[in-house]
């Protein structure tokens, strides 16, 4: 079976998943935009592992966790966040309030994600150095939205 094809069936699976979860309490955007974000994390983490020496670099697995990555980016996210759901409004949230009103900001920040991670999936699996060299992009754009639009944890 392709790659692209086992990716689109998990990422279904989780989508499916977060509906299922989130009729058994808590609010289910919440819950759905945790759960990318928890995708965008595991993924940065098996690329950055490997970037760092902490696992062996692999380049399918490389190639594999940044496409990963580029795809989770380039899925449409709005329903994920309605007004209402900042931190402190709803449980499980860590958005700050500065999402809802600086459109023009956060919308930068998804674009660099979009383009750093399609960069990163171009070279991931082309050697480590490769990946070394792609991989500070996409972190310094989760960084900087963090910094701006994700409170701390309660």
């Amino acid at each position: 079976m392709k790659k692209s094809t086992i990716l689109a069936m998990s990422l279904a699976l989780a989508t499916g998943t977060v509906a299922i979860a989130g009729g058994h309490g808590g609010n289910p955007a919440v819950k759905a935009r945790n759960a990318h974000m928890g995708l965008y994390g595991y993924n940065l983490g098996i690329l950055g592992d490997m970037a760092k020496g902490t696992t062996e670099y692999n380049a399918d697995a490389a190639k594999t966790a940044a496409t990963n990555l580029a795809t989770l980016a380039a899925m449409d996210q709005s329903s994920y966040w309605p007004e209402g759901t900042a931190q402190g409004e709803v449980d499980g949230s860590r958005a700050k309030a500065e999402i809802w009103t600086d459109g023009g900001g956060i919308m930068k920040h998804v674009v660099e994600l979009q383009t750093a991670s399609a960069a990163l999936a171009d070279v991931a699996g082309n050697g480590l150095e490769a990946l070394q060299g792609g991989i500070g992009g996409a972190g310094k754009v989760c960084g900087d939205c963090h910094k701006a639009y994700r409170g701390p944890r309660n």
